[in-house]
Parts: structure tokens; sequence; C-alpha cells
């Protein structure tokens, strides 16, 4: 018999590892922290290079309850969403690793507010702490100071940083010790431009988590997942400025989908609202996780098993 030569690839680059959060030892208040990056070669391809730290789950958590969310969602976590402190504390026992506190776009979006709702978090759980700002980008130079000072210490993320705000959040995070999100539209060149703008402000590369953005299964995920992997390649290649750990969000993009938001006037061969929904989330996340992202923000709660299952077959593949 034959013996059959697996071909492996060489790479010069690796992806830069990135640690989230701070413990009590290093000036924060979070029982543990969470290192991501450092692959040397592709998603789980073991026998090429390293993968020495699985990808991550984010469990997305609003300030108040969300609704707009479908009742799927808001069922499967009960009266916790009324609370984002009691929400983040069922989110770490259900499995977890991080919190995403997102604020919405309501009147009470005052500093004072966002600071006390920082500090309920940050005392409801030990994980560490990505904080988002509604996405509209003057708001989210307004409350992401406070924010920032509110946390300092903790080695928050903070975002989105974009084309046209990142300026101020990246000075908060300078000033207060912390991470920033920097998201792009889809686009290797764009993504790769505002890391280097982050950069030029004074923040080491060691503190920005790429953020290409993406499409939900069905709805333009082709073309998210070679954006990402067009940028995992660049990385490996020893481009400098795409080696950043990527973070996406196939909670938020799955749940808009009117697979996942409707259960009316739909086929029968659907199947199931909560499973079809509960699917969609899933494969999306599972999907991008293959195209090299190392940390997924999720929603349902159900989704942290189902793609934690995942993740441990193919890291106990190596």
């Amino acid at each position: 018999m034959t013996a059959i030569t697996i071909p492996k690839e060489k790479w010069s680059g690796k992806v830069r590892e990135i640690t989230l959060g701070a413990t009590a030892a290093e000036g924060g208040t979070r029982a543990k922290t969470v290192t991501v990056g450092g692959e040397s070669t592709l998603p789980f391809l073991h026998f090429e290079g390293e993968v020495p730290h699985p990808p991550v789950i984010a469990i997305e958590v609003q300030d108040r309850q969300p609704a707009e969310w479908s009742p799927v969602l808001l069922e499967a976590w009960g009266d916790v969403t009324q609370d984002p402190a009691a929400w983040a504390k069922a989110a770490e026992k259900k499995g977890a690793d991080l919190i995403l506190l997102k604020f919405a776009l309501h009147d009470d979006l005052t500093g004072d507010y966002v600071r006390q709702t920082v500090r309920k978090v940050l005392e409801a759980t030990g994980l560490p702490l990505i904080v988002f700002g509604p996405g509209q980008a003057e708001i989210d130079n307004e409350i992401m100071v406070p924010v920032a000072e509110e946390g300092k210490g903790e080695r928050l993320v903070l975002g989105v940083c974009e084309d046209k705000n990142y300026r101020t959040i990246v000075a908060a995070a300078l000033a207060n010790d912390h991470l920033v999100n920097a998201r792009c539209p889809m686009d290797v060149n764009l993504s790769k431009q505002l890391n280097i703008l982050i950069k030029d402000m004074g923040l080491p590369l060691e503190r920005i988590v790429m953020d290409p953005t993406t499409g939900a299964l069905g709805y333009g995920i082709e073309y998210g997942y070679s954006v990402m992997e067009r940028l995992r390649l660049a990385a490996l290649q020893g481009d400098g400025m795409t080696q950043q750990p990527m973070l996406v969000t196939p909670g938020e993009e799955a749940w808009r989908t009117k697979e996942a938001r409707s259960d009316e006037g739909i086929p029968d061969a659907w199947g199931d609202w909560a499973e079809r929904a509960l699917n969609w989330e899933t494969l999306t996340a599972s999907t991008l996780i293959e195209s090299g992202a190392d940390i997924v923000v999720l929603r349902h709660p159900e989704s942290i098993q189902r793609v934690r299952t995942m993740i441990d077959a193919l890291m106990a593949a190596a």
C-alpha cells in the first residue's frame, strides 16, 4: 500500500494573541481573562500549524429588554432580559466565555446611566466584558467615554470603531487601558486601513479586535466568509495589518432574517419556528468560525451549547 503524504502550507505569519479582561492581580476584577488569536494556520488545520486558543462565545446582553427581538429569544431567556445584570449572570451560567453589553437607543442614555449599568454588569459576572453603543456615531462617542472611565482597569473591548467615529473611542481606550472593536463593511482593504488609522493614534495592535462584519446564512454569508478567509490568508502570509483576531455577530445577523423572525405565512416544510431559528443562528456561527472567527456573538442560550460542541470536537482533533 502506498502511503499518502498530506501537503502542508508553510506560512510566514500568524494571528496576534489578544487578551480580554483583567483579573485582580492585573488591576481589574474579572474572575478570568480570555485570550484569542495566535493561529499559525487556517481554522482547525492542526496538522499544519498551531491553533493555541479555541474560538470563544460571547452572549449579547442589552441594557433593557429589546422590544424588537423575536418572542422565541425572549421566551428562552425569560424575565432576566428586564435586568442586564441578571441577564449577564444567566449567560455566564449557560456557559458564555464573554459578555457583550449593548446599549439600545433611548432617552435615558446619559453618562450616569451608562456608568451605573456597566458597574452593575461588572459586579454581576466575572467574565470579560465587551461594550457596544447603539450604532450611531455621535451617540456612541458620547457614551463610550463614561463607559471607559467606569471600567478603567478591566480591559474592556469598546465599540464599535468605524471610519467616521474611531477617534473618540480610541482616545477613551488609550486613556483607560482598554481594547477596541474595529468594524468595516465586508472589505479587506477597508479593514486593513482602519487598523492602520487606529494604530497611528497610538493604540497597540495587541489591543485591536477586527470586526469585518458578515451576513447570515442565506443573506450574504458567502461574501462575508470570503472576506474573512482573505483576511486570514493575508495574516498568515505576513501582512501585519490583518493579523488581528476577528469578532463577528452571527446572532444579530441570523435573528433579523425572516426565517428566524416569522411564523406566519410560511410553508409547512419550514418546520418548527423555534428550532428553525435556532438552527439559523448556529449554522451561521459555525460557518463563520470555519472562516476564521475568533469571537462569535450569539443571542440564544441553546446556541452556546451547540456551537461549543462543534468547537470542542474540532479542537480535539489536534
